[in-house]
């Protein structure tokens, strides 16, 4: 047989890649078929990713459309806190901030990466298993499906840090769940539960992960499963607030995490689409990818370039602030920002260093 890969006998350092048995909804394994395993391994930073993840996330999607044994990926990151918080923000602020030409460049890998996601010639299933934000979200949005812990949140962070989400956001999450709630989730960066996510149809299923000292698995105790709120507005799935977000922090406070009904669900979903005809279903597969790719390569390109120069404006105060600012303030001032802009002011370092927040607690 011909080796299609374009890397051959390839070692992993930033990333974990495994080929996992495929198994029936019993446990057995499948004799001969497996499962493409692709995960970020950036625990400590809620599996953030630098360039050099990013490169070999681009590969291991090219192994996984070659290997012939394998049935779906399934795409996660390490932990229960994070499947991905999106680009690494130390690395951005420290390397990429103040230099468009180097970003453009490091946006070429990350289109690459979200095309070699649409493209994959396998099923990707997102094993979303804490925080999808920001690019995590865009790449998250670009798999098949997406199965989540009830404990896991989405949405973007572009507008608050000083980018746009033009990552696939804008291309993207329309399509799931309609222009309205895009809008709002793409400016205002409001985060959503996963029951809110899954009730607006933005992704496929969500498993309970948390079991009380009676060793039984409990919904999310953070977010109401009340249907409307004090106006009559729908406000299934919204994060608790106040003496309720008190009460919700002490019952999670006597659970475990436990991620064996996740992943079940995970391998079912996986084993389901074994049981069909396999062109059949990358065609249809291929057919519904075409609604995102449309909207993908039409923008991508022209986005990449406006995200590089952005660097040298807003990009470089946001990464900047969130990077160097203390843990309760890492945004920019926003009123004075645009008081100084309303005033004709150039950015200049001094102007990005007076809105970068600092600890002024030792003074």
């Amino acid at each position: 047989m011909k080796d299609h890969n374009l890397v051959e006998e390839y070692q992993y350092k930033e990333i974990i890649v495994e080929k996992r048995p495929l198994v029936d909804p019993s446990g057995k394994p499948v004799d001969g078929l497996c499962n493409y395993w692709i995960i970020f391994n950036n625990p400590k930073q809620f599996n953030s990713y630098t360039t050099k993840m990013v490169k070999e996330t681009i590969l291991a999607f090219r192994q996984a459309s070659c290997d012939r044994s394998a049935v779906a990926v399934i795409f996660t990151g390490v932990g229960e806190k994070a499947f991905c918080t999106g680009g690494n923000t130390k690395e951005y602020a420290e390397y990429y901030a103040g230099n468009p030409q180097e970003y453009k460049q490091y946006m070429r890998l990350f289109n690459d990466m979200v095309t070699g996601i649409l493209l994959c010639d396998k099923p990707v299933i997102n094993r979303v298993n804490g925080m999808r934000i920001g690019g995590g979200q865009e790449i998250g949005m670009a798999c098949d499906f997406t199965i989540a812990t009830d404990t896991a949140r989405f949405g973007q962070a572009g507008p608050k840090h000083g980018s746009a989400p033009d990552g696939g956001a804008t291309d993207f999450l329309h399509l799931y769940v309609g222009v309205g709630r895009s809008m709002e989730s793409n400016t205002l960066c409001e985060h959503w539960s996963a029951h809110k996510a899954v009730k607006l149809g933005l992704i496929n299923k969500i498993v309970p992960v948390l079991k009380n000292k009676a060793g039984e698995f409990i919904p999310n105790p953070f977010v109401t499963l009340s249907e409307n709120d004090e106006f009559g507005n729908p406000c299934f799935g919204d994060f608790l607030t106040g003496e309720a977000r008190e009460k919700a922090k002490q019952i999670a406070a006597e659970c475990t995490t436990d991620l064996s009904l996740f992943d079940k669900e995970v391998e079912k979903t996986a084993y389901a689409l074994s049981l069909t005809m396999p062109d059949c279903l990358n065609k249809t597969i291929e057919s519904v990818r075409k609604k995102k790719l449309e909207h993908w390569q039409k923008n991508c390109e022209t986005n990449r370039s406006w995200l590089a120069l952005n660097m040298m404006t807003e990009a470089r105060a946001g990464f900047r602030a969130f990077n160097e600012g203390p843990k309760d303030k890492r945004e920019v001032d926003f009123h004075k920002l645009r008081l100084l802009l309303a005033d004709a002011s150039p950015w200049t370092e001094k102007m990005i260093e007076d809105l970068i927040p600092r600890d002024t607690s030792a003074k």
